[in-house]
């Protein structure tokens, strides 16, 4: 088992320990207020302690998990030390009396001692250097020889223990030198934790990992709860006239360094750490402004209108906010240049690109591009997500597959548009904040694609009706020739056969009459065919006599809807033709157990669905009935839409324009 570990598990029982023993105090002193300053400080202390514990389990070679769990020991240390101060007043024979009061009188250096460590290893739990054991040496020795120091003075106790005889006697004469050598120690320590926090700031700035970073800045916001208790100190005394709020922010303190110093070792990519930090940094530069500003306002409204005035507040509250209304924005790209310079390259992109665009120097297109230099990404994508799609394609129409990539979604107007996809670098956040900055461009784009694949497919839908016109031409032309006209002319030579020998006797006329009448039926059911084909004679009777007539050819059962009879002639027509050909497909590929049909009318539009229970898996492939069809009814002004997931069987639905 790793040392630091071991060191995990030896230490949480030791604070168990230690919280029973301050328990049994509280029982012995019979101090209300000692009492429940142990129990806040034990409360405050148990994140420290159970979040070091999970540190020092996930990380077993590190000292970060024991030193963390040192933190929140010393304010069980601390609270519990009170209780025992409180214990020997109350009963002066206890245990070890003397000698803990003799060895607290400096024993306050320990408690910013696991800190001071903390700071010296964090992240990776080593030392920045050899040179930095000295610091290591200096925190253990200084507050060591100060509380010896402190033993030694031969100054009597502060009360209630000013009778306590000295445990080390000293003569008088050393009180001077004792209490020379105990002030020279102070800036010595002050250097020591001073070189401690300057510590973090040396990685950070050798460090160029963007894991280190990240989980240094997460330290730095953890350790932030200091200076912004400080600021509710001042509100306090502002606002309450005493210190009360602050013991609120030392209770945020308590919970954010061990917080904080958890996330950057497990999970330092849990969220934008940039953007939190300079979200804090500027709403505590805007917090500061505020108090100073209502502190000044109030004195100077105070000298007037008397010191407790409330329209003295009043005034200072009324020119806080108008001062800080403007200020806040302003302040927040300050502090992003400095702090979260990647945001506000982002964002500055962004919008100098939007700009140029409304001017006509740049395209939206140019987005990705963009964003990539800002972000300094040159995997990023940009997906642009068309209507009745879900896949998404860059800004020339090509899919985007984002693969295992983070997807930041790009909505306007509660509709998702497109997205970003990260490539390497850009934090979750950031991304999002881009997303949104970008939808107005993105939309741009989206609409851009559209129209130009309309355009496109207008033009192959041209193209192939265009062609279908010639193939149909031609068709006609062969089954003419090879049918209807060939019987008519055989039809024409039996007749002039039948006139020349008409009076020599050597022909049977009335057979060959027979034959000629035969051919000219023939040729006349070829030719109604051949109409049909054209345009169906049933539809003279109304679009649904057609279906019905149409539905008996059908060898599966199919049932009918026709809601919409009287119908214009071309959208009859067309109607007709996509029940025809989704039914006859349904039959030839998918062999569904029934076929429903419904035609329904509603305004100007009608609506044909067909649908079957076959397998599922249709698709409108170039050159199938079903892309012939979807040119039909393109060129008529609808659309047609295919719904066929596997196994769930098929449906085609045409949308047609039925001006009254």
């Amino acid at each position: 088992m790793a040392i630091p570990r071991l060191f995990a598990f030896v230490l949480a029982p030791l604070i168990g320990v230690l919280a029973a023993a301050g328990v049994v105090l509280a029982v012995i002193a019979g101090d209300a207020g000692a009492t429940t300053e142990f129990a806040a400080g034990a409360t405050l202390a148990l994140p420290s302690v159970v979040l070091g514990m999970v540190v020092a389990v996930r990380r077993p070679g590190s000292a970060v998990g024991p030193l963390l769990m040192l933190v929140g020991a010393t304010a069980v240390w601390v609270t519990a030390g009170d209780l025992y101060f409180a214990a020997i007043a109350r009963r002066p024979g206890l245990p070890l009396a003397e000698l803990y009061v003799a060895l607290s009188q400096g024993d306050w250096m320990f408690l910013y001692v696991p800190a001071a460590l903390l700071m010296l290893v964090f992240p990776d739990g080593r030392l920045p250097g050899r040179r930095w054991r000295w610091v290591v040496a200096g925190l253990l020795v200084v507050p060591a020889v100060f509380i010896l120091f402190g033993a030694l003075d031969p100054s009597p106790y502060r009360q209630p223990f000013a009778s306590l005889p000295h445990l080390f006697q000293l003569p008088e004469a050393y009180r001077p030198a004792l209490m020379v050598a105990g002030l020279s120690l102070l800036p010595v320590f002050l250097g020591l934790l001073v070189a401690s926090a300057a510590a973090v700031v040396l990685r950070y700035r050798r460090t160029r990992e963007e894991v280190r970073r990240a989980q240094l800045k997460w330290f730095a916001l953890g350790a932030a709860a200091l200076p912004l208790t400080l600021l509710l100190c001042w509100a306090s005394y502002l606002f309450i006239g005493g210190p009360d709020l602050a013991l609120a922010g030392l209770a945020v303190t308590a919970l954010a360094i061990p917080v904080a110093t958890t996330i950057a070792v497990l999970r330092h990519d849990l969220y934008d750490i940039d953007r939190a930090i300079s979200a804090t940094v500027t709403y505590g530069l805007v917090t500061a402004i505020l108090l100073g500003f209502y502190t000044a306002a109030s004195f100077l409204v105070g000298l007037g209108a008397g010191r407790g005035s409330p329209v003295a507040a009043a005034a200072g509250t009324a020119i806080c906010a108008a001062a800080l209304s403007p200020l806040r924005v302003r302040l927040q790209r300050q502090v992003d240049r400095r702090l979260y310079p990647q945001r506000q390259a982002v964002l500055t992109a962004i919008a100098e690109l939007r700009d140029r665009t409304h001017a006509g120097l740049a395209q939206p297109e140019e987005l990705e591009a963009t964003l990539r230099a800002a972000l300094r990404d040159p995997a990023l994508r940009v997906g642009y997500l068309l209507p009745g799609t879900s896949r998404l394609v860059d800004a020339g129409g090509a899919p985007v597959e984002p693969g295992d990539a983070h997807v930041a979604p790009v909505r306007l107007g509660g509709h998702t548009i497109g997205a970003v996809v990260r490539g390497s670098t850009g934090t979750r956040e950031l991304l999002r904040e881009a997303a949104d900055a970008g939808a107005l461009l993105i939309e741009v784009v989206r609409l851009r694609i559209e129209v130009s694949r309309a355009l496109d497919e207008t033009e192959a839908s041209r193209a192939r009706l265009l062609h279908a016109g010639y193939e149909e031409r031609r068709r006609l032309e062969r089954d003419l020739h090879d049918g209807a006209q060939q019987r008519l002319v055989s039809l024409g030579m039996a007749i002039r056969l039948a006139q020349r020998h008409l009076h020599d006797g050597t022909v049977d006329v009335g057979d060959l009459l027979d034959r000629c009448v035969a051919e000219l039926a023939a040729a006349v059911t070829e030719l109604r065919q051949i109409a049909h084909g054209l345009r169906p004679s049933s539809l003279d009777d109304g679009l649904g006599n057609a279906l019905v007539m149409l539905a008996r050819k059908v060898p599966v059962p199919v049932t009918l809807d026709v809601a919409a009879d009287d119908l214009p002639e071309d959208v009859a027509m067309t109607a007709y033709y996509v029940a025809s050909e989704a039914m006859t497909n349904a039959v030839k590929h998918a062999g569904p157990a029934s076929i429903g049909v419904r035609v329904a009318r509603a305004g100007d539009r009608v609506t044909v669905r067909v649908s079957d229970d076959g397998p599922g898996g249709a698709e409108i492939r170039p050159g199938t009935g079903l892309a012939g069809l979807a040119d039909r009814v393109q060129a008529a002004g609808g659309a047609l839409r295919l719904r066929s997931p596997a196994g769930g069987g098929t449906l085609v639905e045409a949308e047609l324009p039925c001006a009254s």
